[in-house]
C-alpha cells in the first residue's frame, strides 16, 4: 500500500510499528508535493529542510517510545491565518509578506506535543474573506478533482492539500463554512466544532466571535482523533471553554438506532441543484435505514442569517484589521508623506479589493447613525436564530442538510458576483453564528464527478453525536450499503 493511501491513524500505527518512519512519510509527502504543487498551489509555504528534521527528532522519539499517540509521526498542513514561530505567516495577504512570528498558535503547539510533523502553511482567502481561496495574494487554489473548479474556501488550500495527498491532514478556520464547504468541494472531512472547544489563541483574526479552527481530514475517524488533540482549555484564551467530554473517538459507533434527525424544509428549497438535493436526501434514508428517525420541519430566519453574519462579521473584521498599519509589522509603502499618508497607502496597497470591501461595510454599520439601525439589530436577530435552534435541538438530536448549494463552482465564476458568493454559504452561517459544531463528509458526486457534501449540524458540545452519525453513514457508503 503506497504511503499517502493511509488514514492518519494508520500511517501513524505502522510507523510506531517500525514497518516505516516518519521520515520516510515525510519524504512521500513532499515528492507528493512536487509532483502537484504546480498545478494545485495549496501551499503558501514550504519548509522541506524544516519538515524532514523535525520528521527526524520525532522519529527518535517514538522509538525511545516517548511518543505513542494516535497521530505520532503524522505530516500535516497547517492554514497560513495560525502563527507559527519561525515560519512564515501570511494570511495569503501583500499585508503580511514578511511576517514571522515569534510563537506557535495554540493549536499547532497540541500538534506538535503530539508528535505531529508540520509540512508548511496552506493558501487561503485573503484574511479568510472569501469562498473560493481566489482572493489570496498569492495566486489561486485549484480543486483536485477538476482543476477547472475552485476548491472552496477560505480553508481550500488545507482541503485541496488533503484532497491531492500533499498532507495526511490540514488545520482549517472556520468562520461562515470556511471549514465544511471547500471539505465538501474536495470530497474529504471537515469539523466545525462547538466555539470555545479549540482555543484561538495565534489564530489570525477575522470576526472573533465565529472563528473556530477544526480538521480538515480523509475519514471521520480521522477527523475525531485529531479534534482530540487540539481541544483543550486554554488561559490566553477568554473565550476558551474547558470541557471533559472530549474523547471524541468514543463516538467511533456504527449505530444511529433511534437517534432523530431533523431536515430543513428551508434547506431543500429554490436555489439548491437537484443533484446536491437527492445526494442528501438519498443520504437521509440509508440513516433511516440503519433506524434514525428522519423528519422534516420549518426552520425559521434562515433568510435572515446572511445578512445578520455579513453585518456582524464585517463589523469585527474592520476592527480586527485595523492593527495591520505598517509601523509594527508586516508591508509598509515605500513612499508617502506624514503619517496619515503611510497609513493610507500601505493599507490601499497591501489589502485586496475583497478585503477592502469587507472592511468598509463594517465600518459603514458601526458609524454614527448606522449602529442601531445594523449592527444593533444584527445582534438581535443572531439570539432570535440562537432561539430557534434551541428549539430545534429540543425536538432532535441533529440537523441533516446540505454543505453547499452547488457542487464547486468554475473558477472565476464567483468573484465576478460577490454577492451570489455570499449567498452560498446559507447552509453554514448560522452554525457560527450560534456557535454550535457541524460537521462535512462526502456523500456522492455530481454528473461532472464533483463530490457533494452531507451536513450534520448538533448543538453546542454535542460533537460526539455528529461523529456517531457521520461514522455510521461512513461506514455505510463504503460497505455499498
Amino acid at each position: 500500500m503506497n504511503i499517502l493511501e493511509y488514514s492518519a491513524v494508520e500511517l501513524s500505527t505502522i510507523i510506531k510499528e517500525g514497518k516505516i518512519t516518519a521520515v520516510e512519510a515525510m519524504k512521500a509527502v513532499i515528492a507528493q508535493i512536487d509532483e502537484k504543487e504546480s498545478t494545485i498551489n495549496a501551499y503558501v509555504t514550504i519548509d522541506k529542510e524544516r519538515a524532514l528534521q523535525a520528521a527526524t527528532n520525532v522519529q527518535k522519539k517514538i522509538e525511545k517510545g516517548e511518543l505513542t499517540g494516535a497521530l505520532a509521526g503524522v505530516p500535516v498542513a497547517i492554514k497560513d491565518n495560525m502563527c507559527t514561530e519561525g515560519m512564515l505567516t501570511t494570511c495569503s495577504s501583500k499585508i503580511l509578506k514578511n511576517f514571522i512570528p515569534t510563537f506557535s498558535a495554540e493549536a499547532v503547539l497540541n500538534l506538535e506535543k503530539a508528535g505531529v510533523v508540520i509540512i508548511g502553511k496552506t493558501n487561503m482567502d485573503e484574511f479568510a474573506m472569501g469562498s473560493t481561496t481566489e482572493t489570496s495574494a498569492y495566486g489561486i487554489t485549484r480543486n483536485p478533482w477538476n482543476t477547472d473548479h475552485v476548491p472552496g474556501g477560505s480553508s481550500g488550500g488545507s482541503a485541496a492539500a488533503v484532497a491531492a495527498g500533499e498532507c495526511l491532514f490540514a488545520l482549517g478556520s472556520d468562520t461562515g463554512g470556511s471549514i465544511r464547504q471547500p471539505a465538501s468541494f474536495c470530497g474529504v472531512v471537515g469539523l466545525k466544532p462547538t466555539y470555545g472547544t479549540v482555543s484561538r489563541y495565534g489564530l489570525i483574526a477575522y470576526a472573533s466571535s465565529f472563528d473556530q479552527i477544526g480538521p480538515l481530514t480523509k475519514n471521520v475517524t480521522d477527523c475525531a482523533t485529531v479534534m482530540e488533540v487540539l481541544a483543550s482549555h486554554d488561559t490566553k484564551d477568554s473565550t476558551s471553554i474547558k470541557r471533559d467530554d472530549t474523547n471524541f473517538t468514543a463516538a467511533l459507533i456504527d449505530d444511529v438506532k433511534g437517534m432523530k434527525i431533523g431536515i430543513p424544509r428551508d434547506y431543500l428549497g429554490e436555489g439548491l441543484d437537484i443533484e446536491v438535493k437527492n445526494a442528501v436526501l438519498t443520504a437521509a434514508k440509508k440513516l433511516a435505514a440503519r433506524g434514525a428517525i428522519i423528519e422534516e420541519f420549518d426552520l425559521s430566519f434562515v433568510d435572515y442569517a446572511i445578512p445578520t453574519y455579513y453585518t456582524i462579521a464585517a463589523a469585527e473584521a474592520s476592527s480586527n484589521l485595523e492593527r495591520f498599519d505598517g509601523i509594527k509589522y508586516g508591508y509598509r509603502t515605500k513612499s508617502f508623506e506624514k503619517l496619515h499618508d503611510m497609513y493610507k497607502k500601505t493599507r490601499s496597497e497591501g489589502f485586496g479589493a475583497e478585503v477592502k470591501r469587507r472592511i468598509m461595510l463594517g465600518a459603514f454599520v458601526l458609524s454614527s447613525g448606522y449602529y442601531d439601525a445594523y449592527y444593533l439589530k444584527a445582534l438581535k436577530v443572531k439570539a432570535m436564530i440562537k432561539k430557534v435552534f434551541d428549539e430545534a435541538f429540543a425536538k432532535y438530536d441533529l440537523i441533516l442538510g446540505p454543505v453547499a448549494p452547488t457542487t464547486a463552482p468554475k473558477l472565476g465564476e464567483s468573484l465576478a458576483d460577490p454577492l451570489k458568493m455570499y449567498l452560498g454559504d446559507i447552509y453554514t452561517i448560522s452554525v457560527n453564528l450560534v456557535g454550535l459544531p457541524g460537521i462535512s463528509l462526502p456523500c456522492g458526486t455530481d454528473a461532472k464527478g464533483l463530490p457533494i457534501g452531507l451536513q450534520f449540524i448538533a448543538d453546542r458540545f454535542q460533537e460526539k453525536k455528529l461523529i456517531q452519525a457521520a461514522y455510521t453513514y461512513e461506514k455505510q457508503s463504503k460497505e455499498g450499503k
